[in-house]
């Protein structure tokens, strides 16, 4: 059974940066492209970035290029999520997503592609 467990989420003010990440037992991490998704009340759940298997290739949705950084450590089984220059906007229950996919050129960014989801860690950004 395969499992996601994101941490590291908090409150923190504009401007400032913060590092999440996801956790993943129970299933071969190396061969999963993972996503970082996020979701408001209200709102549907939306795309912030990928990444393909062995970490050579990445896509951000608008908001997060720049700012935003994706990666993952195989050896650790842990995907993550450096976040600087935060803002009001950014506030979101933050979700991590795997699928199967030896893709290096595919990306990934519907919610609909991923098969595996975490629970989510809320990041609260105070202007």
């Amino acid at each position: 059974q395969v499992q996601l467990k994101e941490s590291g989420g908090g409150l923190v003010q504009a401007g400032d940066s913060l590092r999440i990440s996801c956790v993943v037992s129970g299933g071969a991490f190396s061969m999963y492209a993972m996503g970082w998704f996020r979701q408001t009340p209200g709102k549907e759940r939306e795309f912030v970035a990928t990444i393909v298997w062995n970490g050579n290739g990445k896509s951000y949705a608008d908001p997060a290029r720049g700012r935003f950084t994706i990666s993952r450590d195989n050896d650790k089984n842990t995907l993550y999520l450096q976040m600087d220059r935060l803002g009001p906007q950014d506030t979101a229950v933050y979700y991590c997503a795997a699928r199967p996919s030896y893709s290096s050129t595919y990306y990934y960014t519907r919610t609909g592609d991923y098969e595996f989801w975490g629970q989510g860690t809320q990041v609260t950004v105070s202007s």
